[in-house]
């Protein structure tokens, strides 16, 4: 990898990591917006599992691809994530959650596109996809 690439993928690791780590407080705390939205798409029997089950799995995305060894699969369970909740705000929240301007939304696009453009710079990490391409 050229030192171009290595400083885009860094940077890309970092930023993804921080925005996923950054939530993780408003969703291991039960701040009113998780509360929300987990509500809304779980209900209020299942909201709690959803709200913290999801930011495990965050975590864990975060932490491998801050990892060197761990970056692709950490870019492919933050593809995973993120798709859900991206896929949530386009069908039962809405861009806009609590008036928050469609913060919430924006970021995980932007989680999308770094975690996407990190799976394709270290593709060859992961066994299936490096025979692939």
């Amino acid at each position: 990898m050229s030192s171009t690439i290595t400083v885009i993928s860094w940077l890309a690791r970092i930023a993804v990591a921080f925005i996923l780590l950054q939530t993780l407080y408003f969703k291991f705390t039960g701040a009113e917006e998780s509360k929300y939205i987990f509500t809304t798409l779980l209900g209020p029997d299942l909201e709690a599992y959803g709200r913290v089950g999801s930011g495990v799995v965050e975590l864990v995305a975060a932490i491998f691809i801050l990892l060197p060894a761990t970056v692709s699969l950490g870019a492919l369970i933050s593809l995973g994530t993120i798709s859900g909740a991206i896929l949530s705000h386009l069908t039962a929240l809405g861009l806009v959650v609590k008036n928050d301007g469609g913060l919430l939304f924006g970021l995980a696009v932007t989680v999308f596109v770094l975690s996407a453009l990190l799976l394709l710079l270290h593709r060859r990490e992961l066994p299936v996809l490096g025979q692939a391409f």
